[in-house]
Protein backbone atom coordinates (compact mmCIF):
# COMPACT_ATOMS: atom_id res chain seq x y z
CA UNK A 1 0.00 0.00 0.00
CA UNK A 2 1.43 3.36 -1.00
CA UNK A 3 2.37 5.71 1.80
CA UNK A 4 2.80 9.50 1.75
CA UNK A 5 6.35 10.53 1.05
CA UNK A 6 8.61 11.13 4.00
CA UNK A 7 9.77 14.65 4.78
CA UNK A 8 12.86 15.52 2.76
CA UNK A 9 12.19 13.00 -0.03
CA UNK A 10 12.00 14.30 -3.56
CA UNK A 11 8.68 14.29 -5.37
CA UNK A 12 8.35 11.34 -7.63
CA UNK A 13 9.18 8.83 -4.92
CA UNK A 14 6.63 7.13 -2.69
CA UNK A 15 7.40 4.77 0.17
CA UNK A 16 6.24 1.22 -0.43
CA UNK A 17 5.83 -1.46 2.22
CA UNK A 18 8.54 -4.06 1.82
CA UNK A 19 9.96 -2.56 -1.37
CA UNK A 20 13.67 -2.85 -2.01
CA UNK A 21 15.92 -1.45 -4.73
CA UNK A 22 19.34 -3.09 -4.32
CA UNK A 23 22.53 -1.88 -5.90
CA UNK A 24 21.63 1.76 -6.46
CA UNK A 25 22.69 3.33 -3.18
CA UNK A 26 21.31 6.84 -2.91
CA UNK A 27 22.31 8.04 -6.35
CA UNK A 28 18.85 9.34 -7.22
CA UNK A 29 18.27 12.49 -9.22
CA UNK A 30 15.14 14.25 -10.38
CA UNK A 31 14.86 16.27 -13.57
CA UNK A 32 12.42 18.86 -12.38
CA UNK A 33 11.77 20.32 -15.81
CA UNK A 34 10.38 17.17 -17.33
CA UNK A 35 9.13 15.31 -14.30
CA UNK A 36 11.25 12.27 -15.29
CA UNK A 37 13.25 10.38 -12.72
CA UNK A 38 16.63 8.73 -13.16
CA UNK A 39 18.74 6.51 -10.94
CA UNK A 40 22.42 7.32 -10.81
CA UNK A 41 24.05 8.63 -13.94
CA UNK A 42 25.23 5.55 -15.74
CA UNK A 43 23.06 2.82 -14.22
CA UNK A 44 25.95 1.54 -12.07
CA UNK A 45 25.70 1.39 -8.33
CA UNK A 46 27.15 4.24 -6.31
CA UNK A 47 28.47 4.48 -2.83
CA UNK A 48 25.88 4.73 -0.10
CA UNK A 49 27.38 8.03 1.05
CA UNK A 50 27.31 9.68 -2.37
CA UNK A 51 25.58 13.07 -2.33
CA UNK A 52 22.22 13.61 -3.91
CA UNK A 53 22.24 16.02 -6.83
CA UNK A 54 21.22 19.48 -5.73
CA UNK A 55 21.53 18.68 -2.06
CA UNK A 56 24.96 20.24 -1.61
CA UNK A 57 26.57 17.06 -0.36
CA UNK A 58 24.19 16.79 2.58
CA UNK A 59 23.68 13.30 3.97
CA UNK A 60 20.57 11.47 2.68
CA UNK A 61 17.34 12.06 4.59
CA UNK A 62 15.74 8.72 3.81
CA UNK A 63 16.65 5.08 3.38
CA UNK A 64 16.59 3.92 -0.24
CA UNK A 65 15.64 0.42 0.84
CA UNK A 66 12.18 1.75 1.73
CA UNK A 67 11.39 3.69 -1.43
CA UNK A 68 10.36 2.87 -4.95
CA UNK A 69 10.11 5.00 -8.05
CA UNK A 70 6.60 5.91 -9.17
CA UNK A 71 6.61 6.66 -12.93
CA UNK A 72 5.52 10.18 -13.81
CA UNK A 73 4.67 10.92 -10.21
CA UNK A 74 1.21 9.36 -10.57
CA UNK A 75 -1.22 7.56 -8.28
CA UNK A 76 -4.72 6.12 -8.63
CA UNK A 77 -7.83 6.44 -6.49
CA UNK A 78 -7.31 2.89 -5.22
CA UNK A 79 -3.77 3.71 -4.08
CA UNK A 80 -4.93 6.93 -2.45
CA UNK A 81 -7.86 5.31 -0.61
CA UNK A 82 -5.60 2.50 0.62
CA UNK A 83 -2.87 4.94 1.72
CA UNK A 84 -5.30 7.26 3.53
CA UNK A 85 -6.79 4.31 5.37
CA UNK A 86 -9.99 3.97 7.39
CA UNK A 87 -10.79 6.92 9.63
CA UNK A 88 -13.28 9.60 10.56
CA UNK A 89 -14.28 10.17 6.92
CA UNK A 90 -15.44 6.56 6.53
CA UNK A 91 -17.16 6.65 9.93
CA UNK A 92 -19.28 9.64 8.87
CA UNK A 93 -20.05 8.01 5.54
CA UNK A 94 -21.03 4.78 7.32
CA UNK A 95 -23.62 6.66 9.38
CA UNK A 96 -25.08 8.45 6.33
CA UNK A 97 -25.28 5.37 4.14
CA UNK A 98 -26.43 3.28 7.09
CA UNK A 99 -29.40 5.59 7.62
CA UNK A 100 -30.40 5.08 3.99
CA UNK A 101 -30.08 1.33 4.44
CA UNK A 102 -32.14 1.48 7.64
CA UNK A 103 -34.96 3.33 5.86
CA UNK A 104 -34.96 0.73 3.08
CA UNK A 105 -35.17 -2.07 5.63
CA UNK A 106 -38.13 -0.45 7.36
CA UNK A 107 -40.03 -0.10 4.09
CA UNK A 108 -39.41 -3.80 3.37
CA UNK A 109 -40.24 -5.05 6.86
CA UNK A 110 -43.52 -3.14 6.95
CA UNK A 111 -44.76 -5.33 4.09
CA UNK A 112 -44.98 -8.34 6.41
CA UNK A 113 -47.23 -6.33 8.75
CA UNK A 114 -49.18 -4.26 6.21
CA UNK A 115 -50.63 -7.24 4.32
CA UNK A 116 -52.34 -8.87 7.33
CA UNK A 117 -53.52 -5.45 8.59
CA UNK A 118 -55.20 -4.65 5.24
CA UNK A 119 -56.59 -8.18 5.15
CA UNK A 120 -58.46 -7.47 8.39
CA UNK A 121 -59.20 -3.75 7.85
CA UNK A 122 -60.33 -3.74 4.22
CA UNK A 123 -61.11 -7.44 3.80
CA UNK A 124 -58.76 -7.87 0.84
CA UNK A 125 -58.20 -11.37 -0.53
CA UNK A 126 -55.01 -13.44 -0.23
CA UNK A 127 -54.01 -12.58 -3.81
CA UNK A 128 -54.58 -8.86 -3.16
CA UNK A 129 -52.49 -9.16 -0.01
CA UNK A 130 -49.67 -10.70 -2.04
CA UNK A 131 -50.12 -7.96 -4.67
CA UNK A 132 -49.35 -5.26 -2.05
CA UNK A 133 -45.90 -6.81 -1.67
CA UNK A 134 -45.42 -7.58 -5.36
CA UNK A 135 -46.14 -4.04 -6.55
CA UNK A 136 -43.38 -2.62 -4.35
CA UNK A 137 -40.81 -4.99 -5.80
CA UNK A 138 -42.15 -4.35 -9.29
CA UNK A 139 -41.37 -0.67 -8.86
CA UNK A 140 -37.91 -1.56 -7.56
CA UNK A 141 -37.21 -3.87 -10.48
CA UNK A 142 -38.33 -1.35 -13.10
CA UNK A 143 -36.24 1.41 -11.56
CA UNK A 144 -32.98 -0.38 -10.65
CA UNK A 145 -31.39 -0.07 -14.08
CA UNK A 146 -32.70 3.50 -14.37
CA UNK A 147 -30.97 4.47 -11.12
CA UNK A 148 -27.82 2.67 -12.24
CA UNK A 149 -27.70 4.70 -15.47
CA UNK A 150 -28.43 7.90 -13.56
CA UNK A 151 -25.64 7.21 -11.08
CA UNK A 152 -23.09 6.41 -13.77
CA UNK A 153 -23.96 9.48 -15.85
CA UNK A 154 -24.58 12.15 -13.19
CA UNK A 155 -23.00 10.69 -10.06
CA UNK A 156 -24.05 8.69 -7.01
CA UNK A 157 -24.87 11.72 -4.87
CA UNK A 158 -27.56 13.35 -7.09
CA UNK A 159 -29.28 9.99 -7.52
CA UNK A 160 -29.38 9.33 -3.77
CA UNK A 161 -30.64 12.86 -3.07
CA UNK A 162 -33.55 12.43 -5.47
CA UNK A 163 -34.21 8.98 -4.00
CA UNK A 164 -34.55 10.39 -0.46
CA UNK A 165 -37.00 13.12 -1.50
CA UNK A 166 -39.22 10.72 -3.48
CA UNK A 167 -39.29 8.17 -0.67
CA UNK A 168 -40.56 10.74 1.83
CA UNK A 169 -43.23 12.01 -0.56
CA UNK A 170 -44.64 8.63 -1.56
CA UNK A 171 -44.28 7.14 1.92
CA UNK A 172 -46.40 9.88 3.49
CA UNK A 173 -48.97 9.79 0.69
CA UNK A 174 -49.32 6.02 1.18
CA UNK A 175 -50.46 6.62 4.75
CA UNK A 176 -53.48 8.62 3.55
CA UNK A 177 -54.41 6.45 0.55
CA UNK A 178 -58.24 6.50 0.22
CA UNK A 179 -58.62 3.13 -1.51
CA UNK A 180 -56.81 -0.10 -2.29
CA UNK A 181 -56.06 1.03 -5.84
CA UNK A 182 -54.43 4.25 -4.68
CA UNK A 183 -52.44 2.35 -2.09
CA UNK A 184 -51.11 -0.01 -4.76
CA UNK A 185 -50.06 2.91 -6.97
CA UNK A 186 -48.30 4.78 -4.16
CA UNK A 187 -46.56 1.67 -2.83
CA UNK A 188 -45.37 0.98 -6.36
CA UNK A 189 -43.86 4.48 -6.49
CA UNK A 190 -42.20 3.84 -3.12
CA UNK A 191 -40.65 0.76 -4.68
CA UNK A 192 -39.49 2.83 -7.65
CA UNK A 193 -37.60 5.18 -5.32
CA UNK A 194 -36.15 2.35 -3.22
CA UNK A 195 -34.53 0.97 -6.37
CA UNK A 196 -31.79 3.58 -5.90
CA UNK A 197 -30.74 2.42 -2.43
CA UNK A 198 -28.18 -0.17 -3.69
CA UNK A 199 -26.24 2.75 -5.19
CA UNK A 200 -25.47 3.85 -1.64
CA UNK A 201 -23.51 0.62 -1.19
CA UNK A 202 -21.62 1.35 -4.40
CA UNK A 203 -20.72 4.83 -3.12
CA UNK A 204 -19.71 3.42 0.26
CA UNK A 205 -17.55 0.61 -1.14
CA UNK A 206 -15.63 3.01 -3.39
CA UNK A 207 -14.32 4.90 -0.34
CA UNK A 208 -13.17 1.83 1.58
CA UNK A 209 -9.56 0.57 1.73
CA UNK A 210 -9.11 -2.91 0.26
CA UNK A 211 -8.37 -4.60 3.60
CA UNK A 212 -11.44 -3.17 5.36
CA UNK A 213 -13.89 -3.21 2.46
CA UNK A 214 -15.57 -6.58 3.01
CA UNK A 215 -15.91 -6.12 6.78
CA UNK A 216 -17.33 -2.61 6.45
CA UNK A 217 -19.86 -3.49 3.74
CA UNK A 218 -21.05 -6.46 5.79
CA UNK A 219 -21.22 -4.29 8.92
CA UNK A 220 -23.46 -1.95 6.92
CA UNK A 221 -26.04 -4.70 7.17
CA UNK A 222 -26.22 -3.89 10.89
CA UNK A 223 -28.22 -0.81 9.89
CA UNK A 224 -30.56 -3.03 7.86
CA UNK A 225 -31.08 -5.29 10.87
CA UNK A 226 -31.53 -2.25 13.10
CA UNK A 227 -34.16 -0.86 10.74
CA UNK A 228 -36.02 -4.17 10.65
CA UNK A 229 -36.02 -4.43 14.45
CA UNK A 230 -37.10 -0.80 14.80
CA UNK A 231 -39.99 -1.34 12.37
CA UNK A 232 -41.24 -4.39 14.28
CA UNK A 233 -40.99 -2.47 17.57
CA UNK A 234 -42.80 0.49 16.00
CA UNK A 235 -45.52 -1.84 14.71
CA UNK A 236 -45.88 -3.28 18.21
CA UNK A 237 -46.30 0.20 19.69
CA UNK A 238 -48.43 1.79 16.97
CA UNK A 239 -50.23 -0.94 15.05
CA UNK A 240 -52.69 -2.31 17.65
CA UNK A 241 -53.79 1.16 18.82
CA UNK A 242 -53.39 3.62 15.91
CA UNK A 243 -53.52 1.32 12.90
CA UNK A 244 -51.46 0.84 9.74
CA UNK A 245 -51.85 4.43 8.49
CA UNK A 246 -49.93 5.86 11.42
CA UNK A 247 -47.39 3.08 11.04
CA UNK A 248 -46.74 4.05 7.41
CA UNK A 249 -46.43 7.72 8.29
CA UNK A 250 -44.06 7.27 11.23
CA UNK A 251 -41.93 4.84 9.23
CA UNK A 252 -40.92 7.75 7.00
CA UNK A 253 -38.91 9.41 9.81
CA UNK A 254 -35.52 7.87 8.85
CA UNK A 255 -36.21 8.83 5.24
CA UNK A 256 -36.61 12.45 6.28
CA UNK A 257 -33.34 12.34 8.22
CA UNK A 258 -31.52 10.84 5.22
CA UNK A 259 -32.94 13.46 2.84
CA UNK A 260 -31.70 16.21 5.16
CA UNK A 261 -28.11 14.93 5.24
CA UNK A 262 -27.73 14.06 1.52
CA UNK A 263 -26.26 17.52 0.65
CA UNK A 264 -23.27 16.56 2.83
CA UNK A 265 -22.71 13.21 1.11
CA UNK A 266 -19.40 13.09 -0.81
CA UNK A 267 -19.41 12.22 -4.49
CA UNK A 268 -17.43 9.15 -5.52
CA UNK A 269 -13.80 10.01 -6.39
CA UNK A 270 -13.76 7.01 -8.73
CA UNK A 271 -16.77 8.41 -10.57
CA UNK A 272 -15.10 11.82 -10.92
CA UNK A 273 -11.90 10.30 -12.32
CA UNK A 274 -13.77 8.00 -14.70
CA UNK A 275 -15.82 10.98 -15.96
CA UNK A 276 -12.76 13.21 -16.51
CA UNK A 277 -13.20 15.41 -13.39
CA UNK A 278 -9.85 14.75 -11.73
CA UNK A 279 -9.83 18.11 -9.93
CA UNK A 280 -13.03 17.23 -8.05
CA UNK A 281 -11.67 13.79 -7.26
CA UNK A 282 -8.53 15.36 -5.79
CA UNK A 283 -10.67 17.67 -3.64
CA UNK A 284 -12.52 14.66 -2.25
CA UNK A 285 -9.29 12.78 -1.57
CA UNK A 286 -7.87 15.82 0.20
CA UNK A 287 -10.97 15.87 2.40
CA UNK A 288 -10.38 12.21 3.26
CA UNK A 289 -6.77 13.02 4.18
CA UNK A 290 -7.91 15.89 6.37
CA UNK A 291 -10.62 13.92 8.17
CA UNK A 292 -8.38 10.87 8.65
CA UNK A 293 -5.43 13.06 9.72
CA UNK A 294 -3.16 11.58 7.05
CA UNK A 295 -0.81 13.46 4.69
CA UNK A 296 -2.10 13.67 1.13
CA UNK A 297 -0.23 11.79 -1.60
CA UNK A 298 1.79 13.96 -3.97
CA UNK A 299 1.71 13.55 -7.71
CA UNK A 300 -0.81 13.35 -10.52
CA UNK A 301 -4.09 11.44 -10.18
CA UNK A 302 -4.67 9.07 -13.10
CA UNK A 303 -7.41 6.71 -14.25
CA UNK A 304 -6.78 3.10 -13.25
CA UNK A 305 -7.25 0.74 -16.17
CA UNK A 306 -9.34 1.23 -19.32
CA UNK A 307 -12.53 3.21 -18.92
CA UNK A 308 -14.65 0.86 -20.99
CA UNK A 309 -18.31 1.47 -21.80
CA UNK A 310 -19.81 3.53 -19.03
CA UNK A 311 -23.33 2.67 -18.00
CA UNK A 312 -23.81 0.00 -20.68
CA UNK A 313 -26.00 -3.01 -19.91
CA UNK A 314 -24.69 -4.59 -23.12
CA UNK A 315 -21.16 -4.47 -21.70
CA UNK A 316 -22.31 -6.59 -18.74
CA UNK A 317 -23.05 -9.40 -21.20
CA UNK A 318 -19.78 -9.08 -23.10
CA UNK A 319 -17.53 -12.12 -23.49
CA UNK A 320 -15.46 -11.33 -20.38
CA UNK A 321 -18.40 -10.71 -18.02
CA UNK A 322 -21.28 -12.75 -19.47
CA UNK A 323 -20.88 -15.81 -17.25
CA UNK A 324 -20.35 -13.72 -14.11
CA UNK A 325 -23.37 -11.51 -14.85
CA UNK A 326 -25.80 -14.36 -15.58
CA UNK A 327 -24.76 -16.30 -12.48
CA UNK A 328 -24.99 -13.19 -10.29
CA UNK A 329 -28.46 -12.43 -11.65
CA UNK A 330 -29.66 -15.89 -10.61
CA UNK A 331 -27.90 -15.68 -7.22
CA UNK A 332 -29.44 -12.29 -6.42
CA UNK A 333 -32.87 -13.42 -7.58
CA UNK A 334 -32.69 -16.53 -5.39
CA UNK A 335 -31.35 -14.55 -2.44
CA UNK A 336 -34.23 -12.05 -2.49
CA UNK A 337 -36.75 -14.84 -3.16
CA UNK A 338 -35.53 -16.74 -0.09
CA UNK A 339 -35.03 -13.74 2.22
CA UNK A 340 -38.39 -12.05 1.73
CA UNK A 341 -40.10 -15.42 1.57
CA UNK A 342 -38.82 -16.19 5.06
CA UNK A 343 -39.95 -12.78 6.34
CA UNK A 344 -43.47 -13.30 4.99
CA UNK A 345 -43.66 -16.93 6.13
CA UNK A 346 -42.72 -15.86 9.66
CA UNK A 347 -45.77 -13.58 9.82
CA UNK A 348 -48.00 -16.33 8.43
CA UNK A 349 -46.70 -18.88 10.93
CA UNK A 350 -47.13 -16.63 13.96
CA UNK A 351 -50.30 -14.81 12.88
CA UNK A 352 -52.04 -18.03 11.92
CA UNK A 353 -52.46 -18.88 15.58
CA UNK A 354 -55.00 -16.03 16.00
CA UNK A 355 -57.47 -16.69 13.19
CA UNK A 356 -60.90 -15.12 13.21
CA UNK A 357 -63.48 -14.82 10.43
CA UNK A 358 -64.89 -11.58 9.08
CA UNK A 359 -68.63 -12.23 8.65
CA UNK A 360 -69.06 -9.78 5.78
CA UNK A 361 -66.24 -11.24 3.70
CA UNK A 362 -65.83 -14.73 5.19
CA UNK A 363 -62.05 -14.21 4.89
CA UNK A 364 -59.67 -15.51 7.49
CA UNK A 365 -58.40 -12.62 9.56
CA UNK A 366 -55.45 -13.15 11.86
CA UNK A 367 -54.23 -9.88 13.37
CA UNK A 368 -50.84 -10.06 15.01
CA UNK A 369 -50.90 -10.23 18.79
CA UNK A 370 -48.21 -8.95 21.17
CA UNK A 371 -46.63 -12.41 21.39
CA UNK A 372 -46.49 -12.55 17.59
CA UNK A 373 -44.69 -9.22 17.39
CA UNK A 374 -42.24 -10.36 20.07
CA UNK A 375 -41.46 -13.57 18.18
CA UNK A 376 -41.01 -11.55 15.00
CA UNK A 377 -38.64 -9.29 16.88
CA UNK A 378 -36.60 -12.26 18.10
CA UNK A 379 -36.26 -13.71 14.61
CA UNK A 380 -35.33 -10.29 13.23
CA UNK A 381 -32.58 -9.92 15.84
CA UNK A 382 -30.99 -13.01 14.29
CA UNK A 383 -29.63 -10.79 11.54
CA UNK A 384 -26.98 -9.39 13.91
CA UNK A 385 -25.18 -12.70 14.65
CA UNK A 386 -25.64 -13.61 11.00
CA UNK A 387 -23.80 -10.46 9.99
CA UNK A 388 -20.88 -10.98 12.36
CA UNK A 389 -20.52 -14.63 11.39
CA UNK A 390 -20.39 -13.58 7.75
CA UNK A 391 -17.62 -11.07 8.51
CA UNK A 392 -15.45 -13.88 9.86
CA UNK A 393 -16.26 -16.51 7.25
CA UNK A 394 -16.11 -14.27 4.19
CA UNK A 395 -12.48 -13.30 4.84
CA UNK A 396 -11.39 -16.78 5.86
CA UNK A 397 -12.99 -18.82 3.08
CA UNK A 398 -13.67 -16.23 0.39
CA UNK A 399 -16.84 -14.80 -1.12
CA UNK A 400 -17.89 -17.73 -3.32
CA UNK A 401 -17.60 -20.50 -0.72
CA UNK A 402 -19.27 -18.35 1.93
CA UNK A 403 -22.36 -17.70 -0.22
CA UNK A 404 -22.55 -21.35 -1.31
CA UNK A 405 -22.44 -22.67 2.27
CA UNK A 406 -25.00 -20.14 3.45
CA UNK A 407 -27.48 -21.14 0.74
CA UNK A 408 -27.14 -24.81 1.76
CA UNK A 409 -27.61 -23.99 5.46
CA UNK A 410 -30.71 -21.93 4.64
CA UNK A 411 -32.18 -24.83 2.63
CA UNK A 412 -31.76 -27.13 5.62
CA UNK A 413 -33.40 -24.67 7.99
CA UNK A 414 -36.52 -24.01 5.93
CA UNK A 415 -37.11 -27.71 5.39
CA UNK A 416 -37.06 -28.18 9.18
CA UNK A 417 -40.13 -25.91 9.46
CA UNK A 418 -42.31 -28.85 8.43
CA UNK A 419 -41.12 -31.19 11.21
CA UNK A 420 -42.46 -29.22 14.19
CA UNK A 421 -45.32 -26.92 15.19
CA UNK A 422 -43.97 -26.20 18.67
CA UNK A 423 -43.66 -22.41 18.84
CA UNK A 424 -40.31 -22.37 20.67
CA UNK A 425 -38.62 -24.72 18.21
CA UNK A 426 -40.22 -22.89 15.30
CA UNK A 427 -38.82 -19.59 16.56
CA UNK A 428 -35.33 -21.11 16.87
CA UNK A 429 -35.46 -22.49 13.33
CA UNK A 430 -36.62 -19.16 11.93
CA UNK A 431 -33.92 -17.42 13.99
CA UNK A 432 -31.16 -19.51 12.38
CA UNK A 433 -32.60 -19.21 8.87
CA UNK A 434 -33.05 -15.43 9.18
CA UNK A 435 -29.48 -14.98 10.39
CA UNK A 436 -27.87 -16.96 7.60
CA UNK A 437 -29.95 -15.46 4.77
CA UNK A 438 -29.31 -11.92 6.06
CA UNK A 439 -25.56 -12.55 6.05
CA UNK A 440 -25.81 -14.11 2.60
CA UNK A 441 -27.57 -11.09 1.15
CA UNK A 442 -24.81 -8.82 2.41
CA UNK A 443 -22.10 -11.17 1.14
CA UNK A 444 -23.62 -10.71 -2.31
CA UNK A 445 -23.41 -6.95 -1.82
CA UNK A 446 -19.70 -7.36 -1.00
CA UNK A 447 -18.89 -9.52 -4.01
CA UNK A 448 -20.82 -7.71 -6.74
CA UNK A 449 -19.18 -4.24 -6.59
CA UNK A 450 -15.79 -5.96 -6.36
CA UNK A 451 -16.20 -8.07 -9.48
CA UNK A 452 -17.27 -5.23 -11.82
CA UNK A 453 -14.93 -2.47 -13.07
CA UNK A 454 -15.58 1.13 -12.02
CA UNK A 455 -17.19 2.12 -15.32
CA UNK A 456 -19.78 -0.66 -15.00
CA UNK A 457 -20.08 -0.92 -11.24
CA UNK A 458 -23.29 1.03 -10.72
CA UNK A 459 -25.14 -0.50 -13.66
CA UNK A 460 -23.83 -3.93 -12.62
CA UNK A 461 -25.18 -3.59 -9.08
CA UNK A 462 -28.37 -2.06 -10.47
CA UNK A 463 -28.90 -4.98 -12.84
CA UNK A 464 -28.42 -7.51 -10.04
CA UNK A 465 -30.82 -5.54 -7.87
CA UNK A 466 -33.41 -5.61 -10.66
CA UNK A 467 -33.24 -9.40 -10.88
CA UNK A 468 -33.43 -9.62 -7.09
CA UNK A 469 -36.71 -7.73 -7.22
CA UNK A 470 -38.03 -10.26 -9.73
CA UNK A 471 -37.49 -12.98 -7.12
CA UNK A 472 -39.06 -10.81 -4.44
CA UNK A 473 -42.10 -10.18 -6.67
CA UNK A 474 -42.75 -13.91 -6.96
CA UNK A 475 -42.18 -14.84 -3.33
CA UNK A 476 -45.53 -13.56 -1.88
CA UNK A 477 -47.44 -16.09 -4.00
CA UNK A 478 -45.38 -18.87 -2.41
CA UNK A 479 -45.09 -17.53 1.14
CA UNK A 480 -48.65 -16.17 1.45
CA UNK A 481 -50.78 -18.07 -1.07
CA UNK A 482 -49.19 -21.51 -1.61
CA UNK A 483 -48.17 -21.64 2.05
CA UNK A 484 -51.84 -21.55 3.11
CA UNK A 485 -52.66 -24.67 1.11
CA UNK A 486 -49.45 -26.67 1.61
CA UNK A 487 -46.58 -25.76 3.92
CA UNK A 488 -44.47 -28.60 2.55
CA UNK A 489 -44.85 -27.41 -1.05
CA UNK A 490 -43.89 -23.85 -0.12
CA UNK A 491 -40.74 -24.71 1.83
CA UNK A 492 -39.70 -27.21 -0.85
CA UNK A 493 -39.70 -24.42 -3.42
CA UNK A 494 -37.42 -22.32 -1.23
CA UNK A 495 -35.11 -25.27 -0.55
CA UNK A 496 -34.82 -26.06 -4.26
CA UNK A 497 -33.89 -22.49 -5.22
CA UNK A 498 -31.37 -22.28 -2.37
CA UNK A 499 -29.56 -25.45 -3.50
CA UNK A 500 -29.46 -24.28 -7.13
CA UNK A 501 -28.10 -20.90 -6.06
CA UNK A 502 -25.40 -22.64 -3.99
CA UNK A 503 -24.18 -24.41 -7.13
CA UNK A 504 -24.26 -21.10 -9.04
CA UNK A 505 -22.00 -19.52 -6.39
CA UNK A 506 -19.34 -22.17 -6.90
CA UNK A 507 -19.53 -21.69 -10.69
CA UNK A 508 -18.62 -17.99 -10.45
CA UNK A 509 -15.34 -17.54 -12.37
CA UNK A 510 -13.70 -15.01 -10.04
CA UNK A 511 -12.88 -14.89 -6.34
CA UNK A 512 -12.47 -11.24 -5.30
CA UNK A 513 -11.08 -11.63 -1.79
CA UNK A 514 -8.09 -9.31 -1.36
CA UNK A 515 -8.35 -7.68 -4.80
CA UNK A 516 -8.51 -3.95 -5.54
CA UNK A 517 -11.80 -2.56 -6.85
CA UNK A 518 -10.00 -0.86 -9.70
CA UNK A 519 -8.88 -4.18 -11.18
Amino acid sequence: MMKPRRAGASRGYEEMDGSNVPGYGTGVTRNGATGASSIGSTGSSTDATSPINGNGGAPPEFELASVSVVPDDTFTVTQAVNALGFGWFQVKLSLCVGLCWMADSMEMTILSVLGPALHCDWGITRYQQALVTTVVFLGMMLSSTFWGHLSDRYGRKPALTLCGVLLILYGLLSSVAPSFGWLLLLRGLVGFAIGCVPQSVTLYAEFLPTKQRAKCVVLLDCFWALGACFEVALALAVGPNLGWRWLLGLSAAPLFAFAVITPWLPESARYHVASGQSDKALTTLEQIAKDNKRPMLLGRLVVEGPSGSRGSVKALLGSSLRRTTLLLWFIWMSCAFCYYGLVLMSTELFGGKNKTVLPETENDCHPLATTDYMDLLWTTLAEFPGIFATIYVIERFGRKKTMALQFLFYAGCVLMITVTDVRVFLTIILFMARGVIAGLFQAAYVYTPEVYPTALRSVGVGGCSALARLGAMATPYVAQVLFQSSIWSAVSVYGFFAVCASVACMLLPYETRGTDMGQ
